[in-house]
């Protein structure tokens, strides 16, 4: 048997270059938002750890805050990347709420038909209000402006109009028995729950019942949209739309996008989400308010932007909206339970914005630089 000398290695292919872990990481939208809200759990396990903050109900009820916040700023955060803005996120939730309650305390419907009938309206508003800015070429800023003032109109009129008031309530009453209900009210995972607490695993209360005895359907709602979302921005062809769209959108026509379909569709399921937040918090309250949703779609986008999307589109994640409203409801429920006076939120958000937009920037030109 012969030796035979091993065979030379091939060059290596100068056009290849090495991208460090870091610059990798870097280049990823949720990056910031991961660290931010790192760095705000710390916090505030060190300056509120001992006031309860981090029990079983601390964390349920920080969770909570964030996973209605969490429900819109993920279809935000698709219609962001898309190159879009929806400024009527928080005047659809006060408009639904009217939509479902109206129907159903006033004139007897049940209550699965007015959710059906809140969730088609909000659907045919979006889908509208995508019609219009692909059809018109009106920057969406303007359009989803006017719808802002338009659906707060209506939830204030509306139930003037039918009810002479502007708050309607009675909705836990209508809730009895509804088959469609527990789907957007309750808790998810009591049996598990209390089988934990029977064990020893979690704390319990002076009766024996455990002191967190579920999953808010909130926080399930919310875990779930954010999966659905990531899966879909980062493994099917219409993701790879969303951010065509976003990054350019005349280049991503040129190559079969349809470009008006996919923000059309992306402005309905923003109105979905709308929806979904608006029977979460009907079911939970067991009221309407016509005032509901104020300002919301502000925070919705300050939690986008802190989760790593960029203004112009093309760039962002589902998983860092999520990061950004995580911090978001850390911080809120953080403040009541160190009792700072709580008008310092709007200071906090206000720096939020202003840091996550610095940090995105730095982030795009490492992310150049790695390419």
């Amino acid at each position: 048997m012969s030796d035979t000398a091993p065979s030379p290695q091939p060059p290596a292919d100068e056009r290849v270059q090495h991208v460090s872990v870091f610059k990798r990481l870097l280049s990823r939208p949720e990056c910031g938002a991961v660290a931010g809200a790192f760095l705000v759990m710390v916090f505030f396990l060190i300056a509120a750890g001992d006031t309860g903050m981090f029990t079983g109900t601390g964390i349920i009820n920080f969770l909570e805050v964030a996973a209605m916040l969490g429900i819109i700023a993920v279809a935000a955060a698709l219609l962001m990347i898309g190159g879009e803005f929806d400024l009527s996120i928080g005047s659809m939730i006060g408009f639904v709420g009217m939509l479902i309650a109206i129907p159903a305390i006033e004139y007897g419907w049940p209550l699965w038909s007015a959710l059906l009938f809140g969730f088609v309206c909000a659907l045919l508003v979006g889908l509208l209000n995508g019609w219009l800015v692909v059809r018109t070429g009106l920057p969406s800023f303007i359009v989803t402006l006017g719808f802002l003032f338009i659906l707060r109109g209506l939830a204030i009129g509306l139930p003037r109009l039918f009810t002479d008031r502007t708050q309607v309530g009675g909705v836990h009453q209508a809730m009895q028995n509804d088959w469609l209900a527990p789907l957007f009210s309750g808790e998810v995972g009591t049996g598990l729950f209390q089988w934990l607490a029977d064990i020893g695993v979690i704390a319990t209360n002076f009766a024996g019942n455990p002191t967190v005895s579920g999953i808010p359907v909130s926080i399930v709602w919310w875990f779930g949209l954010t999966a659905v979302a990531t899966w879909v921005l980062l493994g099917t062809r219409f993701g790879n739309w969303i951010f065509a769209c976003g990054g350019d959108p005349n280049a991503a026509r040129n190559v079969g996008v349809p470009v008006k379909r996919v923000k059309i569709a992306l402005f309905a399921f923003t109105a979905l989400c709308a929806a979904i937040y608006a029977a979460l918090q009907v079911m939970d309250t067991g009221s309407a308010d016509s005032m509901r949703g104020m300002l919301k779609e502000l925070q919705a986008i300050i939690a986008v932007v802190i989760g790593g999307a960029l203004l112009t589109g093309g760039y962002g994640s589902a998983i860092g909206a999520t990061f950004g409203a995580l911090i978001f409801g850390t911080v809120q429920m953080g403040i009541f339970y160190t009792g700072v006076n709580t008008d310092w939120f709007q200071v906090f958000l206000g720096a939020m914005l202003l840091v996550a937009v610095l940090f995105n920037n730095y982030v795009r030109k490492k992310a150049l630089e790695a390419k």
